[in-house]
């Protein structure tokens, strides 16, 4: 039985995070976006609001709350500054939530309380220049000697690959190709032969920091592997399920923002005598954003109640990362068409949306790879 009504504390979270956002995050999302800054200190702000380790049990030091408390805080976020949403959830769900799931007692301690309140930032390592989708062939490797483990290779498109103070980086430990070959290491910042790599500029998310991570015979303890030697992959996997319901509430968050812009310009904007919402042209338009958006989060909501109640989110989180990105992107453009030329300009927040909103197709697993995830999981 799935009851979807908003409960006390999301209705809470909604109001703290949306008075949070108008705030602080609204005044400056042009100039950040604008410039590329990585505001490094909002995120301390957020963390002492409990919005850096939603997930995480309170006795270290999170907010313990589950998955619907934690879309509805994205979505808000997101509604504002979607690059703001998108380092929240990459922090939240990959770093924060790979040590979560697969650390020891000894591995949470150490590190979830900073992380948890945003004392530090967290950055989550799979991706490389030339393994993106087809993580079995990553060329990072991590060799054993002793007590330690040494690491060399680089990771692409590492959110917060500078800024983070640390990461969870997935590394080859055995043959190429092998699933049970690859292993999951905290490397901490500092760590001498552990350093972030070149910035990427981005057409959209720019407010979110996106980099290399480079690792040249990086010696780590051999205390910071996560679970087994060679549980990497598969938890990674794991990981990213849980990360689809991170992306789509950021997709749920633009699509809504594109939404409300654009029912608000469309009430106001006068043409040939009357509000263009009076023309069916636009209101066709709301009409079918309303609808989209509505299945996209009755998919999310799906995937989060399951998720919340331990149950396998494989192909329902697929559904909704697949669905709600494609959404994103086409309530985005339609508020474009709807503003006209001034959702062109910078002057209006859709151009915005419009930009941002195409990553959320592209990162934690393609629209390709969520399809054939689907695929997989409905003809076996």
């Amino acid at each position: 039985m799935m009851n979807f009504e908003q409960t006390e504390s999301q209705q809470m979270i909604a109001n703290m995070v949306r008075d949070f956002a108008e705030r602080h995050v609204r005044p400056h999302v042009m100039e950040w976006d604008e410039s590329q800054i990585f505001p490094r200190e909002l995120f301390k702000q957020m963390g002492q609001m409990g919005l850096m380790g939603i997930l995480v049990p309170e006795n270290y030091g999170g907010s313990g709350l589950g998955y619907f408390e934690y879309m509805t805080a994205i979505i808000e976020m997101s509604k504002v500054c979607g690059s703001v949403g998108l380092s929240m959830a990459a922090h939240n769900s990959l770093c924060t939530g790979h040590i979560l799931y697969f650390g020891n007692e000894e591995q949470k301690q150490k590190w979830l309380p900073k992380l948890a309140t945003g004392e530090w930032i967290g950055a989550w390592g799979l991706t490389e220049a030339n393994t993106g989708s087809d993580a079995m062939r990553m060329q990072c490797v991590a060799k054993r000697d002793g007590d330690e483990w040494v690491l060399n290779g680089s990771k692409n498109w590492i959110t917060h690959g500078i800024s983070g103070e640390v990461a969870v980086v997935l590394a080859r430990t055995g043959e190429l190709l092998d699933s049970n070959g690859i292993s999951a290491f905290v490397v901490e910042r500092g760590t001498p032969g552990f350093r972030g790599g070149k910035k990427e500029n981005k057409l959209g998310m720019r407010a979110s920091e996106t980099a290399e991570l480079i690792f040249e015979d990086c010696r780590i303890p051999a205390a910071n592997l996560l679970g087994k030697e060679g549980e990497g992959f598969k938890q990674a996997m794991k990981i990213l399920e849980g990360g689809r319901i991170s992306i789509a509430s950021l997709s749920l968050g633009i699509a809504k923002g594109a939404y409300e812009a654009s029912t608000k310009y469309a009430k106001e904007r006068h043409q040939f005598g009357q509000p263009i919402s009076n023309f069916q042209g636009i209101s066709f338009k709301l009409a079918d954003m309303a609808t989209r958006i509505e299945a996209a989060e009755l998919l999310t909501l799906q995937a989060a109640d399951r998720k919340n109640k331990g149950l396998s989110v494989n192909k329902e989180g697929a559904f909704a990362k697949y669905y709600a990105s494609e959404v994103a992107v086409w309530a985005a453009t339609e508020a474009v068409q709807i503003f006209g030329g001034y959702g062109y300009t910078k002057d209006f927040p859709v151009e915005k949306f419009y930009r941002d909103s195409k990553l959320c197709t592209i990162g934690e697993g393609t629209s390709e790879i969520q399809k054939l995830v689907i695929a997989r999981s409905i003809l076996k």
